[in-house]
């Protein structure tokens, strides 16, 4: 492994850097979050490669209370939106509003106007308002009345749906799914994970408990792991894997869409992410492997006949997995 690294490889003291940012997150957000811990990973690695991230689970499964852990663990502002069908794009971005004093138009930001975005119920605003986000997840910057204002580092938008109820929901389209670098499926937790929970929350029904999760890390951590994550060693081998795992979505027979060079992008940087909160500076398969369905279940589409025989596009995405040969 050591024989084709390149000069800039990364030190030992930069890997521990990244291990003890994630640590203390982890801890910090574990006060309240029990179980999900591959989830949190996951939010982790996407924060580091400054990727945005669609979370999916039925109600009540801590999506929201998670995002919020994971926000306030960060000493950077913080805001939240409830989409709902009325909701207008100049809501959420801000508008133009004349000053009577000096008879000018100024603009008044909006809520996205902030470092790490919640937005509820992404699927419950028109398409309309969705749109208004595709210049601000891929370009980091809004475009009002010809003027365009940019976003301050880190930007993240962390936003939930619910996959079961569909009344009032509005699909996200392809293009918008492309912009997650992750679509986490959050499940339900295990036996012990669910006794855990009830004894957490036993003596504190209004969850001042929240209030013990503090900011262990500045903007300028962030950005320094994501420099770190960005030198991590990948071998050719394991590049050409990524390549072959994209490529077979675009050619399997099952699939009536398959995924984008953008997909290609996010394996590659999700996975040196995962090598680096795993303590190597070094991508092995098992990482790749590791973020694939995640980076992938959202930008695929099964043909119509495997829709009806109920097969998802998880199942197709394991056994694109499953057939490539793994690089040794």
């Amino acid at each position: 492994m050591e024989e084709n690294k390149p000069t800039n490889a990364v030190a030992s003291e930069d890997i521990n850097f990244v291990l003890s940012i994630t640590e203390k997150i982890k801890n910090e957000v574990g006060k309240i979050i029990i179980g999900q811990n591959s989830t949190i990973e996951l939010l982790l690695a996407a924060l580091y490669v400054n990727g945005h991230i669609l979370l999916e689970g039925v109600p009540g499964i801590a999506k929201t209370l998670t995002a919020k852990m994971l926000a306030k663990t960060i000493a950077v502002d913080f805001s939240r939106i409830q989409f709902t069908p009325d909701l207008m794009p100049t809501d959420i971005v801000g508008t133009s509003v004349f000053n009577m004093k000096n008879a000018e138009f100024t603009f008044k930001q909006g809520p996205v106007f902030s470092n790490i975005i919640l937005i509820d119920e992404i699927n419950r605003s028109p398409a309309k308002t969705q749109a208004a986000l595709f210049e601000l997840m891929e370009e980091r910057q809004v475009t009002v009345d010809g003027t365009t204002y940019p976003m301050e580092y880190p930007f993240l938008v962390l936003a939930t749906q619910n996959p079961i109820e569909q009344e009032g929901t509005y699909r996200l389209p392809e293009a918008q799914l492309d912009r997650f670098i992750f679509k986490i499926e959050m499940k339900y937790p295990n036996l012990n994970d669910e006794i855990a929970i009830l004894q957490r929350f036993n003596y504190d029904f209004s969850q001042t408990l929240t209030q013990d999760v503090s900011a262990v890390a500045s903007a300028n951590d962030i950005k320094k792991c994501s420099n770190i994550i960005e030198k991590i060693f990948i071998k050719d081998e394991l590049i050409n894997y990524i390549a072959n795992i994209v490529y077979e979505t675009r050619n399997h027979g099952d699939l009536f869409l398959g995924a984008s060079p953008r997909a290609s992008l996010s394996l590659l940087k999700a996975s040196k992410a995962m090598a680096a909160i795993a303590g190597r500076d070094f991508v092995i398969p098992d990482d790749i492997r590791a973020v694939a369905d995640a980076v992938l279940n959202h930008r695929v589409i099964p043909s119509a006949e495997k829709e009806m025989e109920g097969i998802t596009a998880k199942d197709i995405i394991a056994d694109i997995i499953n057939k490539i040969e793994v690089p040794r």
